[in-house]
């Protein structure tokens, strides 16, 4: 083939696939209406949206030879679009964004119609309110496979809210032959940006990765002081220090179970890191009480945290802990508890009880704070800490204010509902939950009023709606933040591969409360 006939070749190729992709879909005329109900996937009905998502792709669960999806706003402007009979249904991106942002605050009209034969049906009308509020546009998390003993290849991704593009964070690459293999987890970020940002390393070339303006460094804070690893950080709002509770953790298996797996602590403590100084303390060092998720008030002056009371006395050590963990995981209930912070002299007051969840016989994990202050969010589950796993985990509320405490009903669904982040303006939290088949944690995001409650939650979309289906993998840890990672996956991992992590130096406890 000459140069010549190449270019002609590919000339008439472009101009195809651009008649393809320019195919004008209007809305069908003579439709008869049908009583079948609307099954789309994901759910996109009748929810709350932010005016800066990207489009709402789905997927029409229904027998047809062709389909068509209206959306119209309140002024009558409209967008369609449409789909031979795989019914896979996608908006035009520049429409999609000019629609919502001059809909702000309005209710807009979606209307399917499903063609059989020669007949068109039309289903009953569906709204999408779209909100004044934006969304983070930026949501990252970890992508696992959902194995419980063992790990393959998992990564870090961050996922831009407004379109359809993922960044890599970092990625392990691990290969059956891969001496070099290490678990990846716990991303934080500090304020929602991501301007101050962590992860852990597991395994080998294991260490904290910490990145700060431009600066990726590797450490390790772990010594004999501490109970164990530091695990689930939470950054101060304008300081450069992390609080991280330090676990021992171990999993085990049910025969028969619908919740297959326990994740336990059998001893954990709170700790306090000095990024500016690399030195590590004790906020709590307890036996009996076992501390976990600490969160920062984004006013800087407490954190929030759970814990476990145990009949545990006196150093005791994993012989007897381990057994303990498994023979009572049932009755290992945590609550939510706080202790005051003093910034000039970084210490920490006497715990105080903020829900006593034991006593409704419920256990909490993952408290945080609205970015206004006023709400507390937590996951409430049965029994344990580690409800990722637990069926029974819902997400709730406190009003810091009033102390009402309730469930996000709307958003709550009858499987698993767990990790949860905030947006920067309080109106969206992004979540994990299992309900689509009870196996996968996908991210869902809903909208929480000034009213203080949640509105029925939408999963994460994607540019093709049948990705989930196909991934088989977890949506792990999902984090909202202002802003892009500003660094390289290869960045990351030259820092990991190359160098040795600095040893920190502990002080004494931090606390006006030591415990024993």
């Amino acid at each position: 083939m000459t140069p010549n006939s190449r270019i002609y070749f590919l000339s008439l190729l472009l101009a195809f696939l651009l008649t393809a992709c320019g195919r004008t879909y209007t809305v069908p005329q003579n439709t008869k209406p049908t009583t079948q109900k609307l099954k789309i996937y994901p759910d996109y009905t009748n929810i709350v949206i932010p005016p800066n998502i990207a489009p709402l792709n789905f997927m029409v669960r229904a027998v047809g030879d062709e389909f068509v999806a209206q959306i119209v706003a309140p002024s009558g402007k409209q967008i369609v679009s449409g789909s031979d009979e795989t019914g896979i249904i996608r908006f035009d991106s520049v429409e999609w964004r000019n629609l919502l942002y001059s809909n702000k605050g309005q209710s807009l009209t979606a209307t399917i119609y499903v063609k059989r034969g020669d007949q068109w049906y039309v289903y009953p009308s569906y709204y999408l309110q779209v909100a004044e509020e934006p969304i983070d546009p930026y949501l990252s998390y970890r992508l696992i496979e959902p194995g419980y003993e063992l790990y393959r290849q998992l990564g870090l991704y961050q996922r831009n809210l407004t379109n359809f593009d993922v960044h890599i964070i970092y990625e392990n690459n691990r290969t059956e032959d891969d001496k070099n293999s290490h678990c990846i987890n716990c991303h934080n970020y500090q304020n929602y940006s991501t301007k101050r940002m962590l992860f852990h390393v597991r395994g080998n070339h294991g260490g904290t990765i910490i990145a700060e303006n431009g600066k990726i460094e590797k450490i390790n804070p772990k010594n004999d002081s501490l109970m164990g690893n530091a695990v689930y950080p939470s950054w101060h709002p304008r300081r450069n220090w992390v609080v991280f509770s330090s676990n021992k953790t171990g999993q085990v298996f049910h025969i028969y179970n619908k919740n297959k797996i326990e994740v336990l602590d059998y001893g954990s403590d709170l700790i306090f890191y000095n990024a500016d100084t690399h030195e590590v303390s004790n906020v709590l060092k307890t036996s009996s009480d076992w501390e976990t998720f600490p969160c920062w008030a984004p006013s800087g002056d407490r954190i929030y945290y759970c814990v476990a009371h145990t009949s545990l006395i006196g150093d005791v050590s994993d012989s007897v802990t381990i057994p303990y963990a498994i023979q009572h995981y049932r009755d290992l209930r945590y609550n939510l508890m706080t202790m005051s912070f003093d910034e000039h002299t970084m210490t920490f007051g006497k715990p105080q009880l903020v829900y006593d969840c034991a006593a409704h016989g419920l256990s909490a994990s993952v408290p945080r704070v609205s970015p206004d202050g006023k709400y507390l969010l937590f996951t409430l589950g049965k029994y344990g800490q580690f409800h990722i796993w637990h069926r029974s985990s819902d997400l709730y509320v406190k009003n810091l204010a009033t102390g009402q405490v309730y469930p996000l009903r709307a958003a709550n669904s009858s499987n698993v509902d767990s990790y949860h982040s905030w947006s920067s303006n309080g109106r969206w939290i992004a979540f994990s939950s299992r309900r689509d088949d009870g196996n996968f944690t996908r991210t869902y995001i809903t909208y929480f009023d000034h009213q203080g409650h949640a509105h029925k939650a939408f999963m994460t979309p994607q540019e093709d709606p049948r990705f989930n289906l196909r991934l088989f993998k977890s949506f792990n840890v999902p984090e909202l933040t202002r802003d892009a990672v500003p660094y390289e996956s290869s960045q990351f991992r030259q820092v990991i591969y190359n160098t040795d992590p600095t040893i920190c130096k502990y002080r004494e406890i931090r606390s006006q409360h030591i415990g024993k």
